[in-house]
């Protein structure tokens, strides 16, 4: 989790190391992954955990270590444009590395997420 100081959007992290096959199976783990986050963040959870995020708008970034395939970015398509409705942006960035970093600042902050964002 963590902020965009340039657009003040909340940011919540989402990682998958490995291909993407397109089986029913991997797109189901990913809907649930994503229904999980938005949960946390829509149904006020965040926000009783910590508060500083309040009133923020959100946005989701995927990082990945390959390129999503069609059937994974169809998803991804239709969920982006459901969660517009809810102002929540959701992006994929693809990296060499999932490995979360030790509390830096994001080195190629990607689509949605400004170069002063901080995702951990």
């Amino acid at each position: 989790m963590g902020i965009d100081q340039t657009s003040s959007r909340i940011t919540l992290v989402i990682r998958h190391a490995g291909p993407w096959d397109g089986s029913d199976a991997q797109l189901y783990l990913l809907q649930e992954k994503l229904n999980a986050y938005l949960s946390f963040a829509l149904d006020g959870e965040m926000t009783e955990t910590s508060p500083q995020f309040a009133d923020r708008p959100l946005a989701i970034l995927i990082e990945t270590t390959t390129s999503p395939d069609p059937q994974t970015l169809h998803l991804l398509a239709h969920v982006r444009q459901q969660l517009q409705f809810q102002d929540v942006t959701l992006a994929v960035r693809i990296s060499p590395s999932t490995e979360p970093a030790e509390s830096t600042p994001s080195a190629d902050p990607g689509p949605d997420c400004g170069s002063s964002c901080h995702c951990h």
